[in-house]
C-alpha cells in the first residue's frame, strides 16, 4: 500500500511535523487501508480499490486548519493588471502611429488596430471593478 502512504505523506507536507500530525497521519492511513481492504472484498482490483479509497477519501483542509496550518492569501492584482494594460496599450498605439506616418504617411490607418488594442485595457478595467 505504498500509495496511499504516498499519497496521506503528499497531504500532510503542509503541516508542520509534530506528534499530533504524525497520529493523525497513522489514523487516516489505517482507515484508507480499512476502505481498500473492504473494497477488495466486495470484489474489487487492488488498484481500483485503492483508487477509489483516495477519491472517497477527499481533501482535509478541515484537519490543516485544526493542525494550524495558514492558507496562502491569494493578492488581488487586478489594479496592477489594469496599469500594465493602460501602459502596454499606449506603447502599441504609438508604434503603429510611428509605422503610419513613417511608412505611409498619406493613408491613415493606425485607427483601425488601435480599435483593437483599446480592449486590453477595457477588460482590465472590468475587471478592476469587479474585484474592488
Amino acid at each position: 500500500m505504498k500509495k496511499l502512504k504516498n499519497h496521506v505523506d503528499e497531504l500532510f507536507k503542509e503541516v508542520p511535523d509534530s506528534e499530533q500530525k504524525q497520529a493523525i497521519k497513522q489514523e487516516v492511513l489505517e482507515n484508507l487501508e480499512e476502505k481498500v481492504f473492504d473494497l477488495i472484498q466486495q470484489g474489487k482490483e487492488e488498484e481500483d480499490a485503492i483508487n477509489k479509497a483516495i477519491v472517497d477519501f477527499g481533501d482535509i483542509d478541515d484537519l490543516k486548519k485544526e493542525l494550524g496550518v495558514k492558507q496562502p492569501v491569494k493578492k488581488n492584482n487586478s489594479k496592477l493588471n489594469l496599469g500594465f494594460s493602460i501602459w502596454g496599450s499606449i506603447l502599441i498605439i504609438a508604434l503603429f502611429i510611428f509605422i503610419n506616418v513613417a511608412y505611409s504617411p498619406q493613408t491613415i490607418w493606425f485607427v483601425y488596430p488601435t480599435f483593437a488594442v483599446l480592449w486590453w485595457p477595457l477588460a482590465m478595467y472590468f475587471n478592476w471593478l469587479r474585484s474592488k
